[in-house]
């Protein structure tokens, strides 16, 4: 509880202090199905990941300045995934960003059980995005996310993504450490490959309704995907 007075007074302190202009933001994806980095976000009754039902993805966020605070969030439409995490973003300018990441996809105890045996990870990403070409390096530093002797995972996560045309972005990521429980490698292994392409499609003249596909691959599973989505 602790924690979270300390983050509602800093939230406090950044609507009172200051003098740009803020803005609200929301908004959802549906999704075919979850897949978050190359690895689906299903879990079998082994608990291991496989595709599975449609998710609902909802966010809201709030902006001042180059700070923005949010919350992201996803649910299987069969009840089998569960998530909610909270985020804070600083744009240094803009195509550099760095995030702080607050996830919980565990619910096996309270969600504001911060202590010993937590289900939240705390991840820091620092994040380019050019005109073509974007990048990322996304590292979980604490919580949950754990080797097999109890020590911390430290699972890191880096994409590169090109995009090759207006509606067209390929990409490749890597999970570059062992990482049992979040990317279940046990070292360097490509993870996520492929391609995702957008369109929106004309519902009347006035408005359109943004939908994409990603087709792709994790090749340290063996695994591949198709997800479907349409953005609210």
């Amino acid at each position: 509880m602790r924690k979270m007075k300390v983050l509602a007074i800093c939230a406090i302190a950044v609507f009172a202090t200051t003098s740009v202009k803020a803005q609200f933001a929301t908004g959802a994806d549906v999704v075919s199905s979850y897949v978050w980095r190359g690895v689906p976000q299903d879990r079998s009754v082994t608990g291991n990941p496989t595709l599975g039902s449609p998710n609902i993805q909802p966010y809201v966020s709030f902006t001042t300045g180059k700070l923005t605070i949010g919350s992201w969030a996803s649910s299987s439409f069969l009840g089998n995934v569960k998530e909610v995490d909270l985020n804070a973003t600083y744009a240094f300018s803009s195509a550099l960003a760095l995030t702080v990441t607050d996830y919980n996809w565990g619910f096996s105890k309270s969600y504001f059980s911060y202590g010993t045996g937590t289900d939240h990870i705390y991840e820091a990403s620092l994040a380019y995005t050019g005109a073509a070409l974007s990048a990322s390096v996304n590292t979980m530093f604490a919580g949950a996310d754990k080797l097999e002797n109890g020590n911390n995972a430290f699972s890191t996560y880096a994409e590169v993504g090109y995009q090759i045309s207006p509606v067209a972005k390929v990409f490749l990521g890597a999970s570059l450490t062992e990482s049992p429980l979040v990317y279940y490698t046990k070292g360097f292994g490509v993870t996520n490959v492929g391609i995702k392409v957008s369109k929106s499609i004309a519902i009347t003249d006035k408005f359109s309704l943004p939908v994409y596909g990603i087709v792709g691959a994790n090749p340290y599973s063996g695994g591949a995907f198709f997800v479907a989505g349409i953005t609210l």
